[in-house]
């Protein structure tokens, strides 16, 4: 009972946790704008640095991330009701983890040479520098790791903001890089980087303060670890704490990290397809910017935004609260858990998708390098992912419940059968002409989204029964409504300020963006938020309430 009195509440939780991811975020919207600007948005070294940056956390979830973000807690909640407080059983684990991830980091970064070409599809002039690159970025497994490890202990014992905030001193270093990039070896502007004219202090630089940021952020979690005060220490042994069920458990999640990353692996290799095919269209008379690996990857991430700020603060509470429903036998704790996090991150996650499809132009301005036609290519890639936002929230949320339970095999069989749909979408894609296969990637994207909400409701209704689907897709029709009505309002002003013709003042400038990003988002928030009042959604209240009695404290 003591433990439950010092947690802090779900909505305290909740506020910090996404105020950390909140600041993080908008860090990494500087920081990729940045990158942009040192190194374009749609240029060859662009996406050759994309690629190999993007494999070491592909690498790491492939091969630990589902048994790191989605087993441990359960098993750590379990012994910490032990007299040791879990002790024990956490300094196996950590140095378990550990010992397998700096294994694992040492042997993919030795391999580099040989995982590349078959994980993207760069020609043979192309992959020496992405391996150089990657000899830099592939170190990077083993933190990621041990964020993830550490930052799970430190959740597991109710103390989530570290886990949130860590991110940002990662995003202030890279930030901090990319300006010394631009100063001392300058921009694709002017430069007009290739990969015969990359320098090996431009990867310095480059790659060095990438990685540089990836070790900070899991070497800032060992302060707050250090204040639970359990004692932990190196410990191999493995038998008598109850590793069984923990590997029990793992092994269905390592199949499903597998199966999804197998999938995610078919999807860089496809979009590579487009990045190599950049200087043929780039000698064109005139040249021509096509989409590349860097769009996809940089849509994805203005679209997770939602998702990241307020279904993952949200949603990591209440996977706790899941998790000790489960073990008290309290199935109506968990479906209620359920349709009340799902009705409070729809209110939220439908507008923002809205917002993202509207102004999906002035915002690509600032991810362009200053190319306005960087910036309507980043664009077009963007609304095809942001239609889909809502439908990723929901499935995540859905799919903590069988991990709360510690039903691994649940997701296993959902993402096989989702992974068949998005490789076949992604073989599809790749059949389309170079200029089109990231906008079919994209498409594919969502499609995979809604399947997996249309999934997820099947086996969940099957494992728990009537958890309150109507009463949430009832909402989610009048939010909506609500937001199809807030998106008619928004690009109204959207068209008045220029935002559809190439010469308007919404393209004149970064400010002029800023602007139109400004007035237009504030008239469709206030639209939404009038038109969820006329339409009874008293969910907003709910969003809502605790943000601003917050406020109102802090005044």
């Amino acid at each position: 009972m003591a433990a439950q009195k010092t947690a802090p509440s779900t909505a305290r939780s909740s506020a910090v946790m996404a105020a950390g991811t909140m600041v993080s975020r908008v860090l990494g919207l500087v920081r990729t704008a940045l990158l942009a600007v040192a190194i374009g948005n749609t240029g060859l070294v662009t996406d050759i640095f994309s690629s190999a940056n993007v494999l070491p956390n592909f690498i790491y979830l492939l091969v630990a991330g589902g048994v790191f973000n989605a087993v441990l807690v359960p098993q750590i909640i379990k012994a910490s009701k032990r007299e040791d407080r879990g002790a024990d059983y956490v300094s196996r684990i950590l140095t378990l983890s550990l010992v397998f991830l700096a294994v694992i980091a040492a042997l993919a970064t030795i391999a580099a040479p040989l995982i590349l070409p078959l994980v993207t599809a760069l020609n043979p002039d192309q992959l020496p520098l992405a391996t150089v690159f990657a000899y830099w970025l592939f170190p990077q497994i083993f933190f990621y790791g041990a964020y993830a490890v550490i930052g799970q202990i430190l959740n597991a014992n109710g103390r989530f903001g570290a886990y949130m905030w860590a991110p940002v001193v990662n995003n202030l270093v890279a930030i901090a890089g990319l300006i010394v990039f631009i100063t001392f070896v300058g921009r694709q502007e002017t430069e007009q980087f290739s990969p015969e004219t990359w320098t090996s202090t431009a990867t310095l630089i480059l790659a060095g303060s990438t990685t540089l940021g990836i070790v900070l952020q899991a070497v800032v979690l060992l302060f707050p670890l250090k204040k639970l005060e359990l004692g932990l220490r190196p410990s191999f042994g493995l038998r008598g704490v109850g590793l069984g069920q923990t590997g029990k458990v793992a092994k269905w999640t390592v199949l499903t990290m597998l199966v999804g990353n197998g999938a995610y692996l078919v999807y860089t290799k496809v979009a590579t397809i487009a990045s190599a095919a950049r200087p043929e269209y780039q000698a064109m008379t005139p040249p021509q910017e096509i989409a590349g690996h860097l769009n996809l990857e940089t849509a994805a991430m203005l679209y997770i935004i939602p998702h990241s700020v307020i279904t993952l603060s949200l949603a990591t509470v209440l996977f706790n609260r899941m998790s000790h429903a489960y073990v008290e036998k309290d199935l109506d704790g968990v479906r209620e858990t359920i349709s009340r996090g799902l009705r409070a991150i729809g209110v939220a996650t439908v507008f923002c998708a809205a917002v993202l499809v509207v102004l999906a132009g002035p915002i690509s301005m600032w991810f362009s390098g200053g190319s306005n036609a960087s910036a309507v290519i980043q664009a077009q890639v963007l609304v095809l992912l942001a239609a889909s936002a809502p439908f990723l929230s929901a499935t995540f949320l859905m799919n903590r419940a069988f991990y709360a339970n510690e039903d691994a095999k649940t997701p296993l069989i959902m993402q096989v059968i989702l992974s068949i749909l998005g490789v076949s979408l992604a073989i599809a894609a790749a059949a389309l002409p170079a200029d089109r296969i990231v906008f079919g990637l994209a498409v594919a994207y969502s499609i995979g989204n809604i399947a997996a909400v249309v999934l997820s409701h099947i086996f969940l209704n099957r494992k728990l029964g009537h958890y309150g689907a109507g009463r949430v897709f009832d909402l989610h029709v009048r939010l909506t409504v609500a937001a199809l009505g807030a998106s008619v309002v928004g690009a109204a002003a959207l068209a008045m300020l220029g935002g559809y013709t190439a010469d308007g003042y919404a393209w004149s400038s970064l400010a002029s963006a800023v602007v139109v990003l400004v007035v237009c988002g504030t008239l469709m928030a206030l639209s939404y938020a009038a038109m969820l009042r006329g339409l009874k959604v008293k969910e907003l209240d709910e969003f809502l309430t605790p943000l601003l009695a917050r406020l109102k404290r802090r005044a």
